[in-house]
This record gives C-alpha cells, structure tokens and sequence, in this order.
C-alpha cells in the first residue's frame, strides 16, 4: 500500500475543481508541528516535527521544491512565531488565519473531529478552496518593534489588574501586597519605555515615520509605535483594505428588504482599541475630527457609533500620511470626504 493511500485513511475525501497547485497546512503545538501538503487538493504528505530551529529549517528546505502557493497555520497565542520566522525567512508564503474561521470552514465541510492531523488538513484545504491572499511579513527589526510593544502592552495589563485587585483588598498586609506589585509594574514599564524610545530615536527610520503620525490629533508617542509595530500595511494599502484590516468597517445585515444595522466587527483588536483611545482625544481638539463628530451626533447616532467612525476617518488619513509621506495639515484632505 502506498504512503498517499495510507495517509488518505480516515479523512474526508474532498473533490473540487480549484486550480491551486499545492497548498501546506500547519498545525500548531506546543512540542510539535504537524504538516499536511495538499497537491491539486489530493494529500500528498502528511508527518510530524519538532518545533525546534533545526527541524523547522529542515521543513523550509522540505516544502521550497512543492512551491507552495500558501501556507496557512493558526494563531496559537505566540507559539506560531517560530515557525513563521524559519519558513517566511525561507520566502515561503506564510498565512496565519483566525482559528474561528478556520473552524467555520472546517464545520461546513464537515471536518467535525479534531486531532492534530486533521487540523493541519483542514488548514490546507482550506487555503485550497479559499486562497487566502497572502501579505509579506514585516521584516526583522519591525517584528523586534512588535515584540517590544506588545511587552510594554502586557505590563500596562497586568498593572491594570493589580490596581483593581487593590480595590477589591481588605486586609492592610494583602493591600500591602499589591501596592509593592503595582509599584515594581510601574518601575518595569518605565524602564522599558525608556529603552523603547532610545531604540526608536536611535533608527532613522522609526524615528520619522513616529513623527509623521504624532502631527495627527490624538496620535501620541505610545499610538504612533504600536501602529508602526502593528500594522506594517499602513500606507501600503488602499482606504477600503485598511479599513477591513483593522476592523473598522462596517459590514451590511440585510435580509430581503430588512435592513439591520450596521456593525464592525474582526481586525487587530490592539491597533483598534488604540485608534479608539486616539479618537477620545481628537475630538477634543477643535479641528476636521471634532467638526465631524459633532456632525454625526447631531444627526442622531449614538455617541460610540460617532467615536468608531471617528477612529475609521482618523485612520484613513493616518493611511494617507504615510502613503504621500506628509504631515497631519497637508494630508487632511483624506478625511474631509
């Protein structure tokens, strides 16, 4: 019996006309990968390795001859960043999916059991039959800024946690407790926001683009690096694209000739939630953003459906900026329509 029949027991056999030519799906644990390579949608491997620096370079080198027109793998709370880092360094098309829709798909083929094995199929059929597109990742040194963002993130979190712990305290020796935590967390994202910025100010690159954006309202230093770090499309997008990235687009609920409202709803929750508390600010200062606000309230929207659309404007011309390379003043014609 052949390897192929082998590995095509126990698994849906799926026919389909879609012209990919192969496609790869990972599926992510905390010891191991398991892969499944999907040729014209017939499995054609299907094997297990460490998740390791050498046997993820020996995957690279294994996959590069298939020319996989995508590999698609979940997000898995951080332990996909190595396997992401050998294959992409390895100029392999990477794709990292929201694990719901994958589960979405995986229900409504009725891909209902789930192992390791079956995972990374659905993974690979699904890249199959709905070609993901696929976007560059960011280079090293944006990828070292993320990390760097998201671990002044984390404290600014955890700090919040603890502060909320301290007023739920009664006993002083616990309050005490918690006030050194709250203390050290202070100490800690002091500490790094300080080596942050030195990091920053010291990359000519980094340095120009967080000014570009802090001559927006509302854009401070925090804002303007986790967009960086967070969102490499910025400026390399059209206004619709960095809408829906980001999750600030609204999408339709009709049915016949029932209208439903509106809603948003996916996108980077971080780079949305920071747009957000850019928002509050901005229309605070008597400029295009505030007169907008205004204008949406006066029409009788709620105040958070006003301040969402805010955020959405306020990132249209944060787009238009770094795509034209101008300031706030000479860009803020994106946001006037």
């Amino acid at each position: 019996m052949s390897r192929a029949r082998i590995y095509k027991e126990g698994y849906p056999t799926v026919q389909s006309d879609s012209n990919a030519e192969c496609w790869v799906g990972i599926d992510v644990s905390k010891d191991w990968i398991d892969v499944v390579v999907l040729v014209k949608e017939n499995r054609a491997e299907q094997f297990r390795c460490d998740r390791a620096p050498e046997p993820l370079a020996g995957l690279a080198q294994k996959l590069l001859p298939y020319g996989p027109q995508g590999i698609v793998l979940e997000a898995t709370g951080g332990l996909e960043g190595a396997v992401i880092a050998a294959l992409a360094g390895a100029g392999l098309p990477v794709m990292r999916m929201n694990p719901k829709r994958v589960r979405d798909f995986a229900g409504a083929h009725g891909l209902l059991a789930k192992t390791d094995a079956l995972d990374a199929y659905a993974l690979a059929l699904f890249g199959a039959r709905m070609r993901p597109p696929w976007r560059a990742w960011p280079e090293a040194e944006r990828q070292q800024l993320a990390a760097w963002v998201a671990r002044e993130q984390q404290l600014i979190v955890e700090r919040a946690t603890e502060r909320t712990r301290l007023q739920q305290a009664s006993e002083p020796a616990l309050r005490k407790s918690v006030e050194r935590v709250i203390a050290f967390l202070g100490k800690e994202i002091e500490r790094l926001g300080k080596q942050l910025a030195a990091w920053v100010a010291a990359s000519e690159t980094w340095s120009e683009q967080a000014t570009l954006l802090r001559t927006a309202p509302g854009v401070g230093e925090k804002t303007a690096l986790r967009l960086l770090a967070q969102l490499p499309e910025l400026g390399q997008v059209n206004r619709r694209q960095i809408a829906a990235l980001v999750g600030v687009a609204p999408f339709a609920s009709d049915s016949g000739k029932w209208r439903g409202k509106r809603s948003i709803r996916g996108g980077r929750a971080g780079v949305r939630a920071a747009l957000y508390l850019a928002s509050w600010t901005a229309i605070r200062v008597e400029g295009t953003l505030k007169t907008f606000y205004r204008r949406l309230v006066s029409a009788g929207k709620p105040k958070q459906v006003a301040l969402i659309a805010v955020a959405r404007k306020l990132l249209l011309a944060l787009n238009e900026m770094m795509r034209a390379g101008l300031p706030w003043r000479s860009a803020n014609a994106a946001i006037s329509a």
